[in-house]
């Protein structure tokens, strides 16, 4: 397996350990996979701990960076909320009831439904959002900066060429 300068990683040692009882398996494949879902976990924990460090929760973070990223302005139905991040409307409410008490939305009435109520990101939720993304933006580009701009353009793509081996055409992301 390539390493880098003659350096091996976690990765090339576990599977390395692995290679002698797993002899039907393609390895280059999984060290692809582990790297993948090691480099995930290394942001995942980045991503805990920067919402710790803001005071969220990462299912607070979903609901205010749904709402942000809706654009102005920044509403949203608790329904399509609950949609989006595949929640129960008693989860969602729960969710909404803990950010509304600390002033990140409110809820208003839904002009277009004498029922409906809407969900609306105040400056407060809006500021929280965007601490958070600042802070994770700078981890995010320390750990790409070992990458040279070549490499990280070329990293995309094949990123991208694998992630369309899974999609159908016009799918459209679960998690944004």
């Amino acid at each position: 397996m390539a390493q880098v300068a003659g350096r091996e990683d976690s990765i090339d040692r576990m599977v390395a350990r692995w290679a002698p009882h797993l002899p039907a398996i393609d390895l280059e494949v999984e060290t692809i996979v582990q790297r993948v879902q090691k480099l995930q976990r290394y942001v995942r924990k980045r991503m805990d701990e920067t919402l710790n460090d803001v005071g969220l929760s990462w299912s607070e973070w979903e609901v205010l960076g749904h709402l942000r990223l809706a654009g102005e302005p920044y509403r949203s139905s608790p329904g399509q909320l609950a949609k989006h991040g595949q929640l129960s409307s008693g989860a969602m409410t729960a969710r909404l009831d803990r950010l509304e008490e600390r002033e990140y939305i409110r809820r208003l009435p839904d002009p277009d439904d004498r029922r409906g109520v809407l969900v609306e990101l105040t400056e407060a939720g809006l500021d929280a959002y965007f601490a958070a993304v600042g802070v994770q933006a700078a981890k995010e580009a320390a750990i790409a900066h070992a990458l040279t701009r070549q490499e990280r353009a070329e990293l995309n793509g094949l990123l991208r060429k694998l992630i369309l081996g899974f999609e159908e055409p016009g799918d459209t992301p679960k998690d944004c």
